[in-house]
């Protein structure tokens, strides 16, 4: 097994036994967790299989509703094979309620609904720090943006309902794209409280990397949290 590539909390080996997978790890040795493009950091023990076990539940509950993922299936505890696919240099994040970014850029108030979800762009850089992005620009860079909308859309909506089912309230998430080598989009990376804003209904508790952002308390409860609260869903 020839190890690719190693990126903060996820590393990438090529699987000997076919040409278009990858056996994709989210160890604890590498389960760091970072804010403010990586000027704060951590390393949580358990992180990395929490994340590894939240992402395949969804990816599989994804799949069902055909939307197409890299997700093929989880091998131990924190590793997971998945199709190879050329990432997409764009974070694509998915809003419900105000909070992060748009919040300090606008004179919107942390928390307040907006009319409708909203889908932004942001350049995948952390030397540049994650600008955000127009469609235009997007297109500019030689990317439809319509796809990823679209999918990230239909993404929203079956998280949004299911995780309202479980008493939590899905105030954003973000996701990443890569295409295969037919030129066919896939969801891709991880989905995980890492990149998403996971609040109880009804009050003030947070189960997600803010958490770690703010020095609010320790995130891998928190993540144990929302696995415990999806693993019923995961034998349906």
């Amino acid at each position: 097994m020839k190890k690719l590539l190693a990126i903060l909390s996820v590393v990438l080996f090529a699987n000997q036994a076919s040409a278009d997978q990858l056996k994709f790890e989210i160890g604890d040795i590498f389960s760091c967790v970072t804010a403010g493009n990586g000027e704060k950091e951590d390393h949580p023990l358990g992180k990395g299989s929490l994340c590894c076990s939240i992402s395949s539940i969804i990816f599989e509950k994804l799949s069902k509703e055909l939307i197409p993922t890299h997700y093929i299936n989880m091998v131990g505890a924190n590793k997971m094979i998945c199709k190879t696919v050329s990432i997409v240099p764009l974070e694509v994040i998915c809003r419900n309620r105000a909070a992060g970014s748009i919040v300090r850029e606008t004179t919107l108030v942390e928390g307040a609904p907006l009319p409708q979800p909203i889908v932004e762009f942001f350049l995948k850089d952390d030397s540049k720090h994650d600008p955000l992005l127009t469609p235009d620009r997007v297109r500019l860079m030689g990317y439809n943006p319509d796809p990823f909308v679209e999918m990230t859309l239909r993404i929203n909506d079956y998280l949004r309902q299911m995780f309202y089912i479980l008493g939590i309230d899905l105030v954003d998430f973000k996701v990443e794209y890569g295409y295969d080598a037919h030129g066919d989009l896939y969801l891709a990376d991880e989905i995980s409280p890492d990149s998403m804003r996971l609040w109880k209904i009804g009050s003030d508790e947070r189960f997600d990397k803010d958490l770690f952002r703010n020095d609010e308390g320790d995130i891998v409860p928190a993540y144990r949290e929302i696995l415990d609260r999806l693993q019923p869903l995961a034998i349906q």
